[in-house]
């Protein structure tokens, strides 16, 4: 196995509705190393930029209308295997589907507004990293 660095966003309404804390805690619980944080308004540049594999996909604009709408707590996040167990972690997309002990099955109330993100894979960590953390300190 891997040491992995990722992207995770506690969304919107995570933040709205104080769930940061939470989703944080379960990660370190989980033996991950929390190797930067930023609380930011994204602009819609921004979020478009992280949403491009999307572009021209009827609900476009709702991603980047929702990821603008209010405060997001941006995490790089370290450790073994780190992108496919927070992907583990998080559940599936659509709360609805989540498992109970997931973050989405816990926490998130529907598909549009789901708590959280996290990249897919070691390209998407990479240029989301980038793209939320430019400065390069993680």
């Amino acid at each position: 196995m891997a040491v992995e660095r990722t992207l995770v966003l506690c969304k919107p309404d995570a933040v709205r509705r104080g769930l940061s804390g939470e989703i944080v805690a379960r990660f370190e619980r989980r033996g991950f190393v929390l190797k930067g944080a930023r609380l930011l308004k994204v602009s819609k540049g921004l979020a478009q930029q992280h949403y491009e594999e999307h572009k021209g996909k009827p609900f476009f604009g709702e991603l980047v209308a929702f990821i603008t709408s209010g405060p997001v707590l941006a995490l790089a996040i370290e450790g073994e295997s780190a992108i496919s167990v927070v992907r583990t972690m998080m559940g599936a997309t659509n709360p609805a589907n989540s498992a109970p002990g997931t973050i989405r099955g816990d926490l998130a109330l529907e598909m549009s507004e789901n708590v959280i993100h996290g990249s897919d894979s070691k390209a998407s960590a990479k240029r989301e990293l980038a793209l939320f953390f430019p400065d390069g300190l993680v």
